[in-house]
């Protein structure tokens, strides 16, 4: 058995008081309200159930919670939630990795308003271009998913919903101001008027930042800082001409321009000599999102959902001289998607039989030469979802035909049993499949047209223990990926297995709230080359605790977050090898003054102790910060 690291110590000795403590409080918990816990839940199933039933596991972040955000990012958010890891290639806006589980970006499906969002030739979503104040609500389903949402859902699926019209008319802006030059500005209009919703919104971000590069051995090193600007608008309008049947018209646009530190890459004509001491890049990143969603409600037993959209990611990169701003030279990686999903739920009793037919189209138009640019995933779904006082059950049978690798057949199966009336057991095993990315597969100099898809086989045991006010959850998993395809090599190892577990406690007594988890991951690769095998996957921290705590009282609010970290390793800046990234703590501290009616205001400090971390070899991460917002509405 491997000795434990200090790191490791501290998070146990952390988490068995901190899970003490929300043993304690539930007793003062009898009076809370359980609005939360009726709240109706669409991910972890497909159809909406209220979350005491759901059998995966689930978690949703609230409007409150991004209310409380303030400067924070997408990626910041996600960050506190359990299971989730998030690699960011420095300064407060910047190309970000998710790790799901253990799972990489690509392992991990994103959805905004249904449609499947994110970059083809690297598999991931570009969650640094999302902006929080547009976002309603989100829900993230831990474990694989591919049987309920397709290829790809290998560690899991984040789903965010955008901001909801309301029935009677809501104006509300915000500014805010904060350290490295921080600027925030937000304004929506919503409401509804008989049959017709409407919501309308935008926001504005900029900072100064840092320097995005810290190791002066990285090829792109510079000590200048290192800024952003994010533009985000959004639409949505909903048509009700009677009571079953309702036409959605969501429309989206988020843009982020970025400076990081690079080189122009080997092959790219660089007409004007640039270097890393002349240059300015600039990351611009679009996501644009267009659906319309039709529901239907034909029968008292039979509704449907009828989604068709179109996604774009449009990523390239300006690489200018420091000096004037002269264009030396630009790349681009775009992905241009279309989808549609028809999904016809049919009732019996308490139980729901789920019939999904699902089309999508991805289409690449880059810079870089790919032999192949297009590739088309038609699905069809079957699940049923049986239910009954003591027993829960979700059985799901899948069938993708991929245009470049054929047709793959998943299934899954969930199950929970009541022990009490508030203890209940659930486990799961299903199977999914991932097809490599164009880069996988096309990229000059990197790809490998030889790579097949992967395949795997999770399995997950847990309990979930819910009463009024609280909400305990213990899961253990392990997932077995053959033909892994490993991100530093683009080689495809024999196996890899991602198994960890998850304790988490959300306890409510009164006007406090307390929250807290801890993750134990341990994804592994293995080969059988002896001097490749049993290798841990880079970014990937094997214990990570995270804690909130927050406090009302009257029209005042406090709050406290705090994460510890274990060491993780990521590959060397140069040469070959790997280095081992510094375990690190952070301590976020904020509160919020209803000054009137409907004026608040609000201030959080990050990073209170001023640690100095790195999430990617080479790369900062910003240290202490304050930022002050205030937000009026009507």
């Amino acid at each position: 058995m491997n000795k434990l690291s200090p790191v490791y110590v501290a998070c146990l000795q952390v988490t068995s008081l901190l899970a003490c403590s929300a043993y304690m409080s539930a007793a003062q918990a009898q009076t809370t309200s359980s609005n939360e816990l009726k709240e109706m839940l669409i991910t972890g199933t497909r159809v909406a159930i209220p979350v005491t039933d759901v059998i995966a596991d689930v978690t949703v972040i609230d409007r409150i919670t991004l209310d409380n955000a303030g400067q924070s990012s997408l990626r910041d958010v996600l960050s506190q939630q359990p299971g989730i890891q998030m690699v960011s290639t420095g300064s407060y806006r910047s190309s970000t990795s998710i790790f799901l589980r253990g799972a990489a970006s690509s392992q991990s499906i994103v959805l905004i308003d249904g449609l499947r969002v994110g970059s083809a030739t690297s598999g991931g979503a570009a969650l640094e271009n999302i902006a929080v104040d547009r976002i309603e609500r989100i829900e993230i389903l831990r474990g694989a998913a591919s049987a309920l949402y397709g290829p790809d859902a290998v560690g899991g699926v984040i789903q965010i919903f955008t901001r909801e019209p309301t029935d009677s008319l809501d104006i509300r802006t915000s500014i805010g101001a904060g350290g490295d030059g921080q600027q925030q500005a937000a304004a929506s209009l919503r409401g509804g008027t008989g049959m017709v919703g409407y919501s309308l919104g935008m926001s504005r971000e900029k900072a100064r930042g840092i320097s995005v590069v810290t190791n002066s051995a990285n090829t792109g090193y510079n000590a200048d800082v290192d800024g952003f600007t994010a533009t985000s608008t959004d639409a949505k309008f909903v048509l009700k001409p009677n009571k079953d049947h309702a036409l959605t018209l969501s429309l989206l646009q988020s843009d982020t321009n970025y400076q990081t530190d690079s080189v122009i890459p080997t092959g790219t004509a660089n007409p004007l000599g640039l270097t890393k001491a002349t240059l300015d890049t600039h990351n611009l990143a679009r996501t644009q999102n267009a659906a319309l969603k039709w529901d239907a409600k034909w029968l008292p037993q039979w509704t449907s959902s009828l989604i068709l959209g179109s996604n774009a990611e449009l990523s390239s990169q300006q690489y200018l001289r420091a000096s004037d701003g002269a264009l030396g030279a630009v790349g681009k990686f775009d992905t241009r998607r279309q989808q549609a999903s028809w999904q016809n739920d049919i009732r019996f009793a308490k139980d729901v039989l789920s019939v999904v037919f699902e089309k999508r189209s991805e289409l690449v138009d880059s810079s870089t030469a790919y032999t192949v640019t297009q590739r088309d995933v038609q699905s069809g779904l079957l699940s049923y979802a049986f239910n009954r006082s003591k027993w829960s059950a979700l059985m799901v049978a899948r069938n993708d035909n991929n245009s470049q690798f054929g047709v793959f057949h998943n299934w899954a199966l969930s199950a929970g049993y009541k022990l009490t009336d508030t203890l209940r057991a659930v486990g799961s095993s299903g199977t999914s499949f991932q097809a490599p990315t164009f880069n996988q597969l096309y990229f000059p100099g990197f790809g490998n047209t030889a790579l097949l898809p992967q395949k795997n086989r999770a399995n997950e045991l847990g309990l979930k223990y819910q009463k009024e006010g609280v909400a305990l959850g213990a899961v253990v998993y392990q997932n077995n990926i053959q033909g892994f395809i490993l991100s530093t090599t683009n080689a495809q190892s024999s196996l890899a297995v991602l198994r960890g577990g998850t304790l988490s406690a959300d306890v409510h007594p009164g006007n406090m709230a307390y929250s807290v988890s801890y993750d134990y991951a341990d994804p592994r690769s293995y080969s059988a080359t002896p001097a490749s095998n049993d290798l841990r996957l880079v970014r990937v921290a094997q214990n990570v605790l995270n804690t909130r705590m927050s406090y009302r009282m009257g029209d005042f609010s406090v709050f406290g977050e705090f994460k510890l970290s274990s060491n993780r390793e990521d590959a060397k800046v140069t040469g070959t090898g790997r280095d081992i990234l510094a375990g690190y703590n952070v301590l976020n501290l904020g509160g919020t003054w209803k000054v009137q009616k409907n004026t608040s205001l609000m201030a959080r400090i990050n990073n209170v102790n001023n640690t100095q971390y790195m999430l990617a070899n080479g790369y900062s991460m910003p240290g202490r910060n304050a930022f002050v917002s205030l937000s009026w509405s009507m």
